[in-house]
């Protein structure tokens, strides 16, 4: 699954909970000029009360009645009390018919059962049975219109509220923040602010309310001038808006708001440590749990833990994910996971690892909290390690399956070159969405079947599903890779027809497609004009201009980077030595090849090697460059001593050089054609004639062949592919002569 999508689930259960915070407060209020009642209400059942509600559930009445009449009571009013109390007692704990029956046996009531009686009907969800109930009520309070008003706002049903609230006789804060909360959980932020704002007075319950409504609607501008305005705060107040914060990827405003906040508990610790999460700074989720830890009075809850397996998944410590879990087993903390979240976090940290009998062992422990997503983190976790057979056993035994579940079948026969298997399935995918399509056509472009990919993308729209971003981009990378500039500006004129903007990948494929085809003016046209650049952006302008020979350009946008603030990494240093080779800028290679160790703190690659001893060899300095190869840090392979060999040249007094790289590399590679064909032409044209006929014999016995040179051509779509010194092709003296008259001309 994508980590956005967790992100947001997370962020959300945040909010939600400081909501309920809320609630629960409003819901006291309900109570609070009835201390009698509040006084007495709890929710654990004794055996006296068991035994009463055992009566009461299999309507013993008359038996029910005589352990009433039982209980001593000082008067009246407490026997009303306590039979209020035992009754409110029984509706909290879901048990709302018994409760009823006890509501009818009593022989006096007052407002507070009443209320009692009908708040067990709204918590219960018995919204029908709570409006009969409400409609006959002998005496309503403001208590009594307040909760019929929260019930019918949960239910959803928003235009009842807003015609109960009125028609309310007399309202209190504690109604009018009902109707706030009621309206912004339905949706209605705007009047819910009007609401907010015609309040005679506002608690911190109200504003928390509009706060949170803002948040949740990733509106943070807003959230922070009623934040600003607010005269009393508390913890609910500064935990909302650090959530808010990180829900839009503020991770360091939410983080300085943390650090000044006056209070927190334990809700505020793992807002901060999920916001860090969640917008993939794993390290420091983990490092802020540990500092909480040390704080002795809180205990981490499940939300806690749940981020804490993702920070481990994306930290890649999967020892570190096992003492997690080894802990909430430890302290029965695993005991709490009520909604599954933190059992599914776990599972999908152990799919990620690969670890898959822990996967499994997690699944079949809860196979009730066990979604689709369970399943579909399992079936990857098979991927991941290239067991496709019990990938595919798994998808086959699932009890329910969607989109991701089909693409990640797909996905995981592509990356194994499958795929006849993935298209099977493809085209038995009860319904195709465009990440489905997208994951088809970059498959084949990942197994080099380009021309399947294209015919794939022209089916996608031709089912009307519109392309992605990320469908255009690999589309792009694949016409790069063939040089097929006619493909990709029609690629890039439909982006244009279907796209007012677009997004940075789009922007860097096409820059990338535009200097691989050889329109490295169009290339920088688009990056020229870019809004924002990352260091793709600066890398493939740099590689762009370096494999074009431009030099001065190469290392003027290398400068223009650096003084943007992208920091260089191995990929541009690539470029730039390159650069420097094509042109023989010796000295500037040498300066940029120390700076990259010394300023950046980059270790150079065997590719950087190479580029310096092609710019060495290039500039004639061929002993310097073997020198610079028998100082490498590492064993040179093939390539190293290949790519010396390739700078000796025809010159005599490069021979030997020439010998001994070529000897290094048949060491290695016995069979390398290259290799020999390099040292024949050496020795030939250095007239040691005796010696190139050796090796060509030598050659012969071994079996070592050039692969011959081809080059293609694109022609109504399709690639005719030429080989070097092959004239099979049906039409091949017609383009010859074309060719020819073509020279002729120029």
């Amino acid at each position: 699954m994508p980590a956005f999508s967790f992100r947001v689930v997370h962020l959300s259960s945040l909010l939600k909970i400081s909501a309920k915070l809320q609630c629960r407060f409003i819901y006291a209020r309900h109570f609070e000029t009835q201390v009698a009642f509040s006084k007495t209400h709890y929710r654990k059942l004794t055996n006296h009360d068991s035994q009463l509600l055992h009566y009461l559930s299999k309507h013993r009445l008359q038996d029910a009645r005589n352990m009433l009449d039982e209980l001593p009571h000082r008067d009246q009013h407490g026997r009303i009390v306590h039979w209020t109390s035992l009754l409110s007692k029984y509706s909290k704990n879901g048990f709302v018919d018994e409760a009823r029956a006890l509501f009818d046996m009593m022989p006096e009531r007052n407002v507070v059962t009443y209320n009692a009686m009908l708040s067990g009907y709204v918590q219960n969800g018995r919204l029908s049975e709570a409006w009969r109930f409400f409609e006959v009520m002998p005496e309503r309070n403001v208590v009594s219109w307040t909760s019929m008003l929260c019930g019918l706002a949960d239910a959803g049903r928003i235009d009842e509220a807003r015609r109960l609230f009125v028609e309310m006789p007399e309202r209190n804060v504690v109604s009018w923040n009902s109707m706030v909360v009621g309206l912004i959980r339905n949706g209605n932020l705007e009047e819910a602010r009007m609401i907010f704002q015609q309040m005679p007075d506002k608690n911190v319950v109200s504003w928390n309310a509009m706060i949170a409504g803002y948040a949740e609607c990733c509106r943070m501008e807003e959230a922070k001038v009623l934040f600003d305005e607010m005269q009393e705060r508390n913890v609910v107040t500064w935990t909302t808006m650090i959530a808010g914060y990180c829900r839009v990827g503020s991770v360091e405003e939410g983080y300085c708001l943390f650090r000044i906040m006056p209070e927190r508990n334990v809700v505020s610790w793992t807002a901060m440590i999920g916001g860090f999460t969640w917008n993939g700074f794993y390290k420091e989720a983990l490092l802020l749990f540990r500092e909480m830890r040390g704080c002795f009075d809180l205990k981490p809850n499940e939300e806690t833990f749940v981020s804490l397996a993702y920070a481990c998944t994306g930290m890649r410590f999967p020892r570190l994910g096992m003492q997690l879990h080894a802990q909430l087993i430890i302290n029965s903390w695993d005991c709490n996971d009520y909604d599954g979240r933190l059992s599914r976090s776990l599972l999908h940290m152990y799919s990620m690892f690969g670890m898959m009998e822990f996967a499994h062992y997690i699944c079949s422990k809860n196979p009730n909290k066990c979604i689709v997503q369970s399943y579909n983190s399992l079936i990857n976790g098979y991927i991941r390690i290239g067991q496709l057979e019990k990938a595919q056993n798994l998808f086959d035994v699932v009890p329910v399956r969607d989109k991701i579940s089909w693409t990640s079948m797909i996905n995981g026969y592509l990356s194994f070159g499958q795929v006849s298997k993935a298209c099977h399935l493809f085209y038995n995918m009860p319904e195709r969405d465009a990440v489905a399509w997208t994951a088809m056509i970059s498959g084949h472009v990942q197994n080099e079947l380009f021309a399947e990919a294209t015919h794939l993308f022209s089916e996608m729209r031709a089912q009307g599903i519109s392309p992605l971003n990320s469908t255009y981009s690999t589309l792009l990378g694949a016409t790069g890779a063939l040089s097929q500039l006619d493909q990709g500006r029609q690629f890039h004129c439909m982006l244009m027809k279907t796209l007012y903007e677009f997004d940075l990948i789009l922007e860097n494929s096409l820059i990338s497609m535009y200097a691989k085809c050889g329109e490295i003016e169009d290339a920088y046209c688009i990056f020229s004009n870019m809004i924002y650049r990352d260091s793709i952006s600066w890398n493939s302008m740099i590689m762009g201009f370096s494999h074009h020979g431009l030099a001065n350009e190469t290392l003027t946008i290398f400068e223009d980077m650096l003084r943007s603030g992208n920091h260089p990494n191995s990929v541009t240093f690539l470029g730039v030595l390159s650069a420097c080779s094509h042109a023989g800028l010796v000295n500037r290679g040498w300066e940029l090849f120390s700076a990259m160790s010394d300023a950046y703190a980059i270790q150079p690659g065997l590719e950087h090697y190479i580029c310096m001893i092609n710019l060495l060899g290039r500039a004639g300095k061929v002993k310097e460059a073997e020198e610079l190869v028998l100082r490498l840090p590492l064993e040179p392979d093939y390539a190293i001593w290949g790519s010396l060999l390739g700078v000796c040249g025809f010159h005599e007094t490069n021979a030997e050089t020439a010998r001994r790289a070529a000897k290094c590399i048949l060491e290695l590679d016995p069979l390398n054609a290259p290799a020999h064909l390099v040292l024949c032409n050496i020795y030939a044209a250095n007239g040691r004639h005796v010696e190139e006929t050796m090796l060509r014999k030598e050659m012969k016995l071994k079996g070592v062949r050039k692969a011959p040179g081809c080059s293609w051509i694109m022609l109504k779509g399709k690639a005719h592919v030429f080989l070097s010194g092959n004239k099979l092709h049906s039409q091949v003296d017609d383009m010859l002569s074309l060719l020819y008259v073509t020279v002729g001309e120029s």
